[in-house]
């Protein structure tokens, strides 16, 4: 009985240690993230358990059965025969986030607990003052942006122009329920008028949202303006004129503008522009230019390029100092371009120096003077200045040892002391004789002061010849010490006044001389020019001619053995023309197509008037061709009743005769002789012109005629109206005329004159 009861207790127990081992979790709920909002299961599976299951958050029993009525989101999810408890949590909340643990109550089972972490993302980010923040240029902000209520806490960046600002500080707060956080991110910027407009942006992100939110913000800065001043032209000459320009920009507007030189304001200068006259003054005195706002001013300045001759800045001023010393003289110039400087002495061409000073070391009396600052600017200008330099030393005589007085004159024997300190004494002594000042018989000492130094004059009355022979001793004392020359007078020889008189009278005679040849050459020279090339009426030419046929020339060398007197005498006459006549043709010629006609007139008044019946002895032919070489022959068609430059001079036309027993009978061809005929007249008439088809010799113009009648000589015993023949062995022809020979006209006697 004992082992039965043994036996059943023992098969008893291991039964339900066999139930107990066999009951177990194949799944346990794990740690798990979920973000706001979203789904999440937590998983419990029982294995060879059908008893009660039931899940706890933070401790907490949910419940049992599959619907949890007191958590509407919760509930058991899953296939409870094969022991499926899962918990699904739906639209997960912060609250959510706690620690969940699964039971099985029958069999005594816990799951391990897992922790739920619910995610919360930060809500959009925010930052003060935005859309659009004003601020002030040159004024420091922070830029705030803020990433509130977040789990985990949101982290912040800036961007500006798309660049990561790396310099932004960051801090958060816990909120009251101890899970979500805020964070407050700021970003030192320093803003400037190139600021106006521009974006930044504030993005937040955590795990919620890895993507992150982001918000931006817009700048509107306000600045003074912003000036840029310039200037046209930008080198300029002193004198001339220039514009300054004033560019600004401002925010908010501008509202005026305000100009200055030299700090001095320019009151008639309001606007954007100033235009003016520049001088040396603006390349040292500063043009400023102020534009303001509301926000506040701003003023920039800038110097003209203006170039000018040199100006003095610093003057040297003169200098004494003692003999051994050294000496400084200073001179200070300014212009533009840069200048050159040079110290000299006067009337030296020797740089002593180039810089502002010029050091002279242990100066001596030799080096006392003028020296000269002289400033260069090239191509502009040059400027100097003169400054003395004393040295005092022992005086110092500049007189000459040899000195000049006439025989019986006053004479006068100077000693001249330029050195400094100016002498205390001076005294004169000759022979046995000393004095300083005053009169001693013939000698006087008078002493004057100059702006050099002192002189003292030694005065003789009526100079004699042992005043030639006496030695004169000037000596000066100073606090130096003395000084001493000798001084020799010699006899001046005096050139008597007659003498100079003389002289003088003669070298005016002959300056006077001088000019009036100059005068006559002058004179000669325009009358032989006006000769050559001019036209006057003062000029005359008488011309004689008797138009022949051709045949009549053939004999005329057999006749210069009968040259009557009255040619040669015509010959003598016009003989003084023939110069003149050859430049004129020259010249009628040249002037043919612009002639300018003379009123026909007989300046002679008849005197030339030869009867065209008069009877003449033989002579032979003067022709112009014995003064002149014949040239191509030309003549003039054109009518006219005056005398121009195309016809030339005027011809005096005159033929011989032979007696009237020599004469033909036959009438001459042509109209008949008039009242008009009967006299012998000097003619001019077109035919003078003849041989051209366009004016023949009987179209019938009128002939013009000058002078008068004159009777026939007693020994001519024929009518004057006799006809004669025109082939007459005694016929003669004078010509003084550049017009060519008519040898196919009818033989035609004229007398012309031309003024």
């Amino acid at each position: 009985m004992l082992v039965l009861a043994a036996l059943w207790i023992f098969t008893g127990a291991g039964a339900a240690f066999a139930q107990v081992v066999q009951t177990r979790f194949t799944e346990e709920p794990e740690d798990q993230t979920v973000v706001a909002g979203q789904r999440i299961v937590l998983s419990c599976v029982v294995l060879n358990y059908s008893g009660i299951v039931q899940w706890t958050k933070d401790g907490l029993a949910l419940g049992m059965g599959q619907g949890l009525k007191a958590w509407p989101r919760y509930r058991i999810v899953g296939a409870a025969e094969s022991g499926q408890y899962n918990l699904e949590i739906s639209e997960a909340e912060l609250s959510d986030d706690a620690l969940y643990e699964c039971q099985a109550t029958e069999a005594a089972l816990r799951s391990r607990r897992a922790k739920l972490t619910v995610l919360i993302p930060p809500e959009d980010p925010v930052i003060d003052g935005a859309p659009e923040i004003l601020l002030r240029a040159g004024t420091p902000y922070n830029l705030t942006c803020w990433a509130r209520n977040a789990k985990p806490a949101a982290s912040v960046v800036w961007f500006r122009d798309g660049v990561q600002q790396p310099e932004a500080a960051m801090a958060t707060e816990v909120l009251s329920d101890g899970k979500r956080e805020s964070t407050m991110s700021q970003l030192l910027i320093n803003p400037t008028d190139q600021d106006i407009g521009r974006v930044f942006i504030c993005r937040c992100s955590n795990e919620a949202v890895p993507a992150g939110k982001e918000t931006s913000v817009k700048l509107n800065v306000h600045h003074p303006p912003t000036v840029t001043l310039s200037i046209q032209p930008q080198t300029v000459q002193e004198g001339e004129r220039v514009t300054f320009t004033c560019l600004a920009t401002a925010n908010p507007e501008i509202k005026g503008y305000r100009w200055a030189k030299g700090g001095v304001i320019l009151e008639d200068a309001k606007e954007s522009k100033y235009e003016t006259q520049v001088d040396y003054t603006f390349f040292t005195e500063p043009v400023s230019c102020e534009v303001h706002n509301d926000v506040g001013s701003t003023n920039v300045s800038t110097l003209v390029d203006v170039h000018f001759a040199p100006r003095i800045v610093v003057d040297p001023k003169p200098t004494t100092t003692d003999i051994g010393s050294d000496v400084t003289l200073t001179c200070m110039w300014t212009g533009n371009p840069p200048l050159t400087l040079t110290w000299t002495k006067k009337e030296s061409n020797m740089v002593l120096s180039n810089s502002n000073q010029l050091f002279l070391k242990s100066v001596t009396q030799a080096e006392a003077g003028q020296y000269v600052c002289k400033a260069i600017v090239p191509r502009i200008g040059v400027g100097e200045r003169e400054v003395s330099l004393f040295v005092n030393g022992p005086p110092i005589i500049s007189s000459d040892t040899v000195q000049y007085a006439v025989r019986g004159d006053r004479g006068k024997v100077e000693c001249f002391i330029g050195s400094t300190p100016l002498p205390d004494r001076i005294a004169w002594g000759w022979k046995e004789n000393v004095l300083e000042t005053g009169t001693l018989e013939r000698y006087t000492v008078e002493r004057s002061n100059t702006g050099h130094g002192v002189l003292s004059t030694l005065t003789i009355n009526n100079v004699m010849e042992g005043d030639f022979q006496t030695r004169y001793n000037c000596t000066a004392w100073n606090s130096f010490g003395p000084r001493t020359v000798i001084i020799q007078l010699e006899e001046k020889e005096v050139v008597p006044v007659g003498i100079i008189a003389g002289a003088t009278i003669g070298a005016g005679i002959l300056v006077i001389f001088c000019f009036m040849a100059l005068a006559c050459f002058l004179y000669r020279r325009r009358k032989g020019s006006r000769k050559d090339v001019t036209l006057r009426k003062l000029d005359i030419k008488v011309e004689t001619v008797n138009r022949e046929p051709l045949t009549l020339h053939t004999d005329r060398e057999e006749d210069t053995a009968s040259v009557s007197t009255a040619t040669r005498v015509m010959k003598a006459i016009y003989s003084s023309f023939k110069d003149d006549v050859d430049l004129k043709q020259d010249l009628r010629c040249d002037t043919l197509d612009t002639r300018e006609e003379y009123e026909l007139k007989d300046p002679t008044n008849g005197y030339y008037n030869v009867r065209a019946h008069e009877d003449r002895p033989s002579s032979r032919s003067v022709l112009y061709a014995d003064y002149r070489n014949p040239g191509p022959t030309r003549f003039e068609g054109r009518p006219s009743s005056r005398l121009s430059h195309s016809s030339g001079y005027a011809q005096l036309s005159t033929y011989g005769r032979g007696a009237a027993s020599e004469y033909s009978g036959d009438p001459v061809p042509g109209p008949a002789a008039g009242p008009a005929t009967a006299e012998t007249a000097s003619q001019l008439s077109y035919e003078t012109y003849g041989g051209h088809t366009a004016f023949p010799p009987n179209a019938g113009y009128a002939t013009y005629r000058l002078g008068y009648t004159q009777p026939p000589p007693p020994a001519l015993d024929r009518a004057p109206y006799d006809p004669y023949d025109p082939l007459g062995k005694y016929t003669t022809a004078t010509r003084f005329s550049y017009t060519s020979s008519d040898y196919g006209q009818r033989f035609q006697q004229r007398m012309q004159t031309h003024v």
